[in-house]
Formats: C-alpha cells, sequence, structure tokens
C-alpha cells in the first residue's frame, strides 16, 4: 500500500465539497443532457435544477455555491427513451450518484420507479437523496491483519445483533454493534481472524417481495456502491471506521462482501434508480440486438470490462480502504469482474488493476469464482494474491459425513487443494462446509429436503440438492437419540473444517447451532428465521468450536497454507503428512478408492520447534474403532480434542460419528 495518507488517485466523479459550494460530476456518453437536483434539507422538495455541462469524454459537471455539507441531491438525465435498444433516458427518474457518499433514507421498491417515460410522473418523491459528505482525514496507511490460514466469520451484519440482549435495543442490527464488548469477546473466543461484513452499501427488494410481505435480508441488490445502507450504518462511513478500528485493536480484521456484478435494476421490468439512467448501454453488458445480458440471474450484468465501470469500482474499493481501513474485500459472483468480450480473463484490466494498485495490492481478495454465465465456474481460475470460495472442498466433506463420499476427497480437501490450484506451492482456498446461501451448519444434520414456504414461491427457489441428511427425522424433535446425532455431525463436520489447509470460513451462529428451519434460500427472511437466536444457543458446541480455534492457533500446522506433500520440510526429520488407515498402516491404492471406507487417520508434523506430530482421527462410522498411531521415538501419544477420548491397549478408542485431535508430547530423557 502506499506509504502516504494522501489519496493517490482521488476520484473524478461525485459531489465534491470546496469552501463556497460543491462541484457535481458525472459521466454519460449517451445522454443529450443532464442535471443536478437540489433539495431541501429534508430531502422532499426540489429547490432547483441546474444544467451540467459536458467537459468531453463523457464527463459533465457543475458547480453549484453556496452549497455545504448536508446538502441533498440527484441526477437527471435525458436523451433518447427506447429499452429495446438499451437506451432509459427520463428526466423524470431521479437518479442516485453512483458516487454517493451517503443517501438519507433507505431505497424503497415502487412500482412507478419501473414506470414507461411519460407514464410514472416524477419519481423524486419515492428515492433516496445523496447527501453531500465531509470526509474524515485518510487513515494512515497500515498492512491487513488478516492473513491466509486464518479464520473468517461471515457476519449478516442486521440479523447478527437483532436478537443480541446485550446490545441496547438502539444498536441492534448496526454495523455499530459489533464494536460492543460481548460481540468481541464472543469474536476472540472462537478463534475470529477477520469477519466478513456480508453486502452493507445500500440496496433494493426484488420486485417480486412486496407483494409478498417480504423482504431482502441479505443486500445482495444494490443499488450504491460507496453510500452504506441507513438502516445497517445509521452513522455511516464513521460509524463503519470507529467500527473498524474497535475491532482492529482487538486483533480482528474486516473484510466487506461487496457487489460489484449487477445492481438492483434489475432486468427490462425493473426499476430505473441510477445507471440505467444514466448510460444503461455503456454500465450494462448488452447483446448486439440491445437485450441485456443476465450472467448473474438477476436480470442485469455489470459491463467491468468498460473503463469507467472498472474507474467506479476500483474507486470505491479506494474509498473503504482509505477512509474506514478494511482488510479486503470478497466478491460476490467474481467472475463478471473479470470478462470480457471473449470470455472470463484472469488478467482482464479491472482484475490486473486490484493486484497492481498502490492502495489494494495489499489487501485480501476474496473471489466467488463463478457466475451462470458461459463458462462461468472458474473455480482454481484466478490468479494470485486472490483467494477463493471452494464449493469442490464444501460438497466433498458433506459427502464424507453423508456417507456416500470417500476418504480419497477428503484427504485430498483437507490437504489444500492441490488438484484445483495447480501451478503453486499454495492453497487459495476459502475452506467452508455452510455459508449464508444454502443450509445452515445445524439444518444439514437436520433436514434432508429445503423447506423454502416462507419465501412464498412453493418451495421452487434455491438449490434442490444440498448433500444434507436429516438422522432420521426430519426437521425439529425431542428424540434425545437423534438429538445426540445430529451432535455428534455438528462436532465432526466443524473439526474437518478446523483441521482443514488454508483459510477456513464460518457464518455467523453456525459456532453454535443457527437454525433457519430449513429454508436454504432465506435472504428474503429478514425476521426470526434469520435473526441469530443468542439466548437459546447451544453452548456446548460453541465450547468444541472454542477448543478447535485454540488448537489451531496453537498448532502451526493447522494454519498453513503450503499444500501439504507426504514429505519432510527443510529441516525437519518426518513428512508434513502422512496417512493410515485406523490399523496404524499406511493406505494403499485400494483403500484409497474404496467408496465404503469410512475412517482415516491424517499424521501431521506438528510445525513447531517441538518436533512432535498431531494426528487426526477421522471416523464416519457409526461404530466405535480403536485406531492405532505409528509410535515416534522419543515420543508419546495423548489425546488433545475431545479431551475425554479414551486410551486403550492398541490405540485410541474413537467414537463413532467423530474427529479426534491426538498430539504427541517428548518422553522426558529420551530426546
Amino acid at each position: 500500500m502506499s506509504g502516504s495518507s494522501v489519496p493517490t488517485y482521488p476520484p473524478r466523479f461525485g459531489a465534491k465539497l470546496g469552501a463556497d459550494g460543491v462541484r457535481f460530476s458525472v459521466w454519460s456518453s449517451a445522454a443529450s443532457r443532464l442535471w443536478v437536483s437540489i433539495f431541501d434539507t429534508q430531502g422532499e422538495r426540489e429547490l432547483g435544477r441546474i444544467a451540467l455541462e459536458p467537459r468531453g469524454e463523457g464527463v459533465h459537471s457543475a458547480f453549484v455555491p453556496g452549497l455545504t455539507a448536508g446538502a441533498r441531491y440527484g441526477f437527471r438525465a435525458d436523451g433518447d427513451y427506447a429499452p429495446e435498444r438499451g437506451l432509459w433516458f427520463d428526466p423524470d427518474k431521479l437518479l442516485v450518484d453512483p458516487y454517493a457518499l451517503a443517501i438519507d433514507r433507505p431505497c424503497i421498491y415502487d412500482p412507478r420507479l419501473t414506470a414507461r417515460r411519460g407514464e410514472g410522473g416524477d419519481t423524486a418523491p419515492l428515492m433516496p437523496k445523496a447527501v453531500v459528505t465531509e470526509l474524515p482525514a485518510p487513515l494512515t496507511p497500515q498492512p491487513p491483519l488478516f492473513r491466509p490460514g486464518g479464520l473468517i466469520y461471515e457476519v449478516p451484519v442486521r440479523a447478527f445483533t437483532r436478537l443480541h440482549p446485550d446490545i441496547p435495543e438502539a444498536q441492534r442490527g448496526t454495523i455499530g454493534a459489533l464494536a460492543h464488548p460481548a460481540i468481541i469477546e464472543h469474536l476472540k473466543k472462537i478463534g475470529v481472524s477477520a469477519v466478513e461484513l456480508m453486502p452493507i452499501t445500500a440496496w433494493i427488494d426484488e420486485r417480486h417481495l412486496p407483494p409478498l410481505g417480504l423482504t431482502n435480508a441479505w443486500g445482495y441488490n444494490p443499488v450504491t456502491f460507496m453510500a452504506l445502507d441507513p438502516r445497517l450504518a445509521p452513522g455511516g462511513i464513521v460509524e463503519l471506521r470507529e467500527t473498524l478500528a474497535a475491532l482492529r485493536a482487538e486483533g480482528i480484521g474486516v473484510i466487506l462482501d461487496l457487489v460489484f456484478n449487477h445492481t438492483g435494476e434489475s432486468d427490462e421490468l425493473g426499476p430505473t434508480l441510477s445507471l440505467r439512467g444514466l448510460d444503461a448501454r455503456a454500465y450494462y453488458r448488452h447483446e448486439e440486438d440491445g437485450r441485456l445480458v443476465n450472467d448473474t440471474g438477476t436480470g442485469n450484468t455489470l459491463a467491468c470490462d468498460h473503463p469507467v465501470v472498472q474507474e467506479m469500482i476500483l474507486d470505491a474499493l479506494r474509498h473503504f480502504v482509505r477512509y474506514a481501513g478494511v482488510d479486503g474485500f470478497r466478491f460476490d459472483l467474481a467472475t463478471v469482474l473479470g470478462r470480457t468480450a471473449s470470455g472470463f480473463d484472469a488478467n482482464a484490466p479491472l482484475l490486473a488493476a486490484m493486484r497492481t494498485d498502490p492502495d489494494l495490492a495489499d489487501r485480501v481478495m476474496i473471489a466467488e469464482p463463478w457466475d451462470i454465465g458461459p463458462g462461468g465456474y472458474r473455480l482454481g481460475g484466478f490468479r494470485p494474491p486472490f483467494l477463493e470460495w471452494n464449493d469442490r472442498y464444501r460438497d466433498d466433506i458433506r459427502r464424507f459425513w453423508r456417507s456416500d463420499g470417500g476418504v480419497g476427497a477428503l484427504a485430498t480437501r483437507l490437504a489444500g487443494s492441490s488438484d484445483v490450484f495447480v501451478g503453486t506451492t499454495q492453497t487459495r482456498s476459502v475452506n467452508f462446509i455452510a455459508a449464508h446461501d444454502g443450509m445452515t451448519l445445524a439444518d444439514l444434520v437436520s433436514y434432508e429436503c429445503k423447506h423454502n414456504g416462507a419465501n412464498g414461491e412453493d418451495n421452487r427457489d434455491g438449490h434442490d440438492e444440498n448433500l444434507s441428511w436429516n438422522n432420521g427425522v426430519e426437521g425439529q424433535t425431542a428424540d434425545p437419540e437423534v438429538t445426540e446425532r445430529r451432535a455428534r455431525d455438528l462436532r465432526a463436520l466443524l473439526s474437518a473444517l478446523f483441521a482443514s489447509r488454508g483459510t477456513i470460513m464460518l457464518t455467523a451462529g453456525d459456532e453454535f447451532g443457527r437454525t433457519q428451519r430449513g429454508n436454504n434460500n432465506a435472504y428474503a427472511q429478514d425476521n426470526e428465521i434469520t435473526w441469530l437466536d443468542w439466548s437459546n444457543r447451544d453452548l456446548a458446541l460453541e465450547e468444541h468450536v472454542a477448543a478447535l480455534a485454540e488448537l489451531r492457533i496453537g498448532v502451526p500446522a493447522l494454519s498453513a497454507i503450503e499444500f501439504l506433500t507426504a514429505r519432510p520440510l527443510p529441516d525437519r526429520d518426518v513428512p508434513d503428512v502422512e496417512w493410515f488407515s485406523e490399523a496404524g498402516t499406511p493406505l494403499e491404492a485400494a483403500d484409497w478408492e474404496n467408496p465404503e471406507r469410512r475412517r482415516l487417520t491424517m499424521l501431521l508434523d506438528a510445525g513447531d520447534d517441538s518436533g512432535s506430530r498431531l494426528a487426526i482421527l477421522f471416523n464416519a462410522d457409526r461404530r466405535a474403532t480403536v485406531f492405532a498411531l505409528p509410535s515416534h521415538s522419543g515420543f508419546i501419544w495423548n489425546a488433545s480434542l475431545p479431551v475425554d477420548t479414551t486410551a486403550v491397549e492398541g490405540g485410541l478408542l474413537v467414537p463413532g460419528r467423530s474427529v479426534v485431535f491426538a498430539r504427541e508430547s517428548a518422553v522426558e530423557g529420551e530426546r
């Protein structure tokens, strides 16, 4: 990162506050006229409409004297109106500034926002107004706290603290609540390296939700790229900045989940809110006949190969680094960011700029490496330093514990997925078993089928195959045997995650058994279905996760990112990993290929100065099994987790459906 606190590339666009007024600038290559509308302090009455002057190369601007911080404004644009050709100009549509730093109210869907030109009237009463904002001084650059190999904790900001009993009522569901001592204590207890905040910039509901009485709870339908949603951040960028500082002081980084693949303007039936009204043909990808490209499944796709779109995205990223101090970013449907006229390119200009920009080059970059367009699945296809969400890890771990996947796939995922991230010695995998999209971890072992009736789509939405199982009863039950089976499965799944080479990710609440009642697409459930139930959390499971976190932090090999090779590291006398059967014998080819094999021993060089090893014993069978552990001169084995594992003649008795960690300790006088 740049060694100076002075912004390297000040944005060209937006509302620039000066000593005696404000300069407004916006880009459009096709509009015939543009204006900035100025509103009163309540954002209700339009006080004036000032024409923007063309300055060349699509730039339009005007200086309005006398305006100060807090002024409300929006843009309007005129030109051809021909939606079939991707032209949507309509001066009756008030447009949010793509560079808005704050807005005065949430974006609320209204059918009048979709009206054709001349049919819907002025939309200003329906739209949030951008707010002229005086930014704080840029932060002194600091390197990210998060390092690959750590634990990322995925947080839906509103749902996370909406029901937390220790958070003041007025603060629940906000970014500021994350700085509360009770939250920080919990994050540190379970070893969180960085929280990953699901979208916090302003969003709008999809048009089918209001008639169903539903609202978007996740935020993956953006209207703005820098302005934070007032529902989550009533204090704006300062609230985010102060929260990040409080977390950083406790050793916890922050990663923002940002959406640069589509916007809430949706398809040709969607609302005109910002980019569509300014220059849809430039900001969105179109077919040659004028139809919108839908590589995202949401109706539109940002044209990330357009220089002005690239500039807008880079300016947004720099904004959050300079003024909030974020560790990095996770990019939703990140394949879109690298799409060009010929398809995905890992060296596309936008991706290359992210890797080399002075403000961004050292930030954490995480790709969700797929979209639904042609050739859109690109797992392993991004260049370093991008980390990537690894859905093959997710699926193979689920299959092993569901008993329809073998130990070969399990070992490959535990060792860092070298089959995916080729051409390097380090994994870029973000390992996860459950995320915001899909079943929760607890639901994974409690529901065989999705139960999305509350979404109002007759259970048609969401994935049909979840690789889940219910342990004999679908959904909630008081049967103690089923409850115990589920508890064992949860502990085993979490143990496998914490034993995996690479970065690991846990979605908030999965450490204490949160449920969405089998809903695997709960994006529209801003209610008790998604709000974390802190008062009824599974404390035993939470303690298990805390113990796993302590073990992972204490054993260097567990948080390393180098691929496991089965060869000794330099100056070490044991291989970095060895694989054994429960009998303590090396696995043969037939063992690796046997789909019925349900047991595996993973023997790691602990990676510290002790010279000891760590054994991780996987038993996915329902029967308890004695695992023999290979001897190592000068050391003896001791069970580390769970602590009540039974030592028997010949090894350790590993209960069914469980994972046991055992650590060598030196025998005094023998080394």
